[in-house]
């Protein structure tokens, strides 16, 4: 059941189409390459209300649902420019995100740049993400937030807590094509999650590769998708600018509160006129000694 006890009137609400990983989804993997990715599970569509959170009362926040909207303006002039986003915006998120967490460290692992532009592969961006998932794997987090600690922390020193966080930034003029929902992380069981392997590859993988058995599947990192039930509890923040960005949790080892937030790209089907989504998602591990 949500945490959230919020008052919203039925004009604060639109429908979305979601996709989820169907239950008798048996083999799940997400290929990624350059411009494009093709997911082998099997997936249906619910039509489901995703409500304002800008008129949530009270507002969502990161330790009640998994998520939060900040204010944040950035230095960087065009994220366009990956050089420009190299040179200044992985301190500006690190920054950020201890600044918000209260973490006594927060260190950087990479960013994706996405748009919903029919060219995004011959610009080597990704699409939208238009699944319902957390970017993590339950049994691969504790795993991933030792090898980040390891390669770039203090050492001889350990940790108490981590979490993984994405910092995400839509930079395109609102409204936008393809929001971001996002779930309500007290709404939704963590058993209804299966894993989603990620392979990375040069190209996109022919019939005979997809079905080939992988070596140590299990070991491969993985992203977590969802199944659906009708409690599950959505929200979506409108005309969302440059200025302004959600963190989402993936994975916080503390479980006293809301701990992750699965989320997707959705068709916002009553805004005509809509642009094209550009975003960028910075990810982060952040620790409490």
């Amino acid at each position: 059941m949500s945490n959230l006890t919020e008052t919203i009137g039925a004009g604060d609400t639109v429908e979305g189409v979601l996709n989820y990983v169907a239950p008798d989804s048996r083999v799940n993997r997400r290929y990624v390459f350059p411009g494009d990715e093709v997911n082998t599970g099997r997936f249906v569509s619910h039509r489901v209300a995703i409500r304002d959170a800008r008129c949530a009362t009270p507002a969502p926040t990161l330790d009640t649902h998994g998520f939060e909207l900040f204010r944040d303006k950035s230095a960087v002039t065009d994220f366009h420019d990956r050089a420009e986003i190299d040179r200044l915006y992985p301190q500006e998120v690190v920054a950020a995100v201890q600044r918000i967490t209260g973490a006594d460290l927060v260190l950087p692992t990479g960013y994706l740049l996405r748009t919903a532009a029919d060219n995004a592969a011959e610009r080597m961006i990704q699409p939208p993400a238009a699944d319902v998932h957390v970017d993590m794997a339950w049994h691969s987090a504790p795993r991933t937030a030792r090898q980040v600690f390891d390669q770039q922390g203090p050492a001889g020193r350990t940790y108490r807590r981590f979490l993984c966080t994405s910092f995400w930034r839509t930079f395109s003029p609102p409204p936008q094509d393809w929001p971001l929902a996002l779930c309500d992380g007290t709404s939704i069981s963590q058993h209804n999650g299966e894993p989603n392997r990620l392979i990375f590859t040069e190209a996109r993988p022919t019939d005979a590769d997809i079905a080939a058995a992988l070596a140590h599947e299990d070991e491969l990192p993985a992203a977590t998708i969802f199944r659906y039930t009708p409690d599950q509890c959505w929200f979506y923040y409108p005309e969302m600018n440059r200025d302004e960005a959600i963190v989402i949790k993936f994975y916080d080892s503390d479980h006293g509160h809301a701990w992750f937030a699965p989320h997707t790209a959705f068709h916002d089907e009553t805004r005509p006129g809509a642009r094209t989504r550009e975003s960028i998602e910075f990810r982060t591990v952040a620790y409490w000694f």
